[in-house]
């Protein structure tokens, strides 16, 4: 391959177009995404390593994608493992980012996003973390999310329950709460649908579980579908938007006083320091109270409840009928 202008190496991956636009918007270059992920690596790598990972990528002119099956052109030191989606019925090839040099190949591929799985991949069974996302609607200032991010951790905690939080990078943020190896992925799936709930019932006016946006009245969407084979994106992962921001961890007394917009892939390295915050404020792995899992089993799936209300919806427009109300 003919090295441009600004190419360059760094453990023996070859790093090209470095000071391209990294995308419409984004107000950096390709190198600032590199060196933002080198610098940050030591962080990153532990959020990375050892899970099945989804990135978006974006070439120059192009709608960024998300990439699951590693492309044939990978370097045989790219680590993979090949899962069955019964979904698309074929075998798909996710990457392991275990390592520096994959890291930077992966920036090299204009991979922004980096989206690990909720598993580790010698361990499908074990759902390693339980997810809220918490999502603002939309031109809501960030303070809304951040006053039902308050009730969640009150939630949590009547719950025998401790969490970390995180900017997501967007408008939102990730409440996470890391999972004992003896938890079973439906239990956790459970929990976090009577979480969600208890949450929404302790603020209403502000929060809801409504998976249909016309249904969510203005409030802050407590989401309890980041479950079983999902994706979250990792601490400190950069987002295809403008200004480059960054899924940024926080400290629960910092909620108050933090505007999303400051964490970005050029500042975000000097606002840490020395400092790695994800590891700092991640707790260690919890177990399941009984009746919060028992409780969550009797709530329908979101999405699935979502669905069918849709159809149904759909078919009481075309009779003429209108929707009702939703239940």
């Amino acid at each position: 391959m003919a090295r441009g202008a600004g190419d360059e190496s760094r453990d023996g991956v070859t790093l090209t177009n470095l000071d391209q636009p990294l995308f419409d918007g984004s107000g950096v270059t390709k190198r600032d995404l590199v060196d933002y992920l080198d610098t940050m690596s030591e962080r990153i790598l532990p959020v990375l390593r050892g899970r099945p990972l989804s990135v978006i990528r974006v070439h120059r002119g192009q709608e960024a994608f998300m990439q699951k099956n590693v492309p044939a052109h990978a370097p045989e030191w790219v680590r993979t493992v090949k899962v069955w989606t019964e979904a698309s019925h074929r075998e798909v090839a996710y990457a392991l980012c275990d390592d520096r040099r994959t890291l930077l190949w992966f920036a090299n591929q204009r991979a922004v996003e980096y989206h690990p799985a909720l598993v580790r991949a010698d361990d499908w069974r074990h759902v390693t973390d339980l997810v809220l996302d918490l999502d603002p609607p939309e031109g809501a200032p960030f303070g809304a999310v951040v006053e039902v991010a308050h009730v969640v951790r009150r939630v949590l905690a009547e719950a025998g329950l401790t969490g970390a939080v995180k900017t997501s990078g967007a408008k939102g943020l990730h409440v996470v709460v890391p999972m004992a190896p003896d938890v079973a992925a439906d239990d956790v799936a459970a929990a976090a649908r009577a979480l969600a709930a208890r949450t929404a019932a302790a603020a209403p006016g502000i929060a809801t579980t409504a998976f249909l946006k016309d249904d969510r009245g203005g409030r802050v969407f407590v989401d309890s579908t980041r479950v079983g084979g999902a994706t979250v994106v990792a601490a400190y992962s950069p987002r295809v938007r403008p200004g480059t921001p960054v899924s940024f961890p926080l400290g629960w007394d910092d909620l108050d006083d933090v505007e999303p917009a400051r964490f970005t892939v050029l500042t975000a390295p000097g606002l840490l320091g020395e400092r790695d915050p994800w590891a700092e404020h991640r707790p260690g792995p919890q177990p399941l109270d009984d009746g919060l899992v028992a409780e969550g089993h009797r709530i329908p799936i979101a999405r699935v409840q979502a669905m069918h209300e849709g159809k149904r919806r759909a078919r009481a427009r075309r009779g003429g009928t209108g929707p009702g109300p939703a239940i």
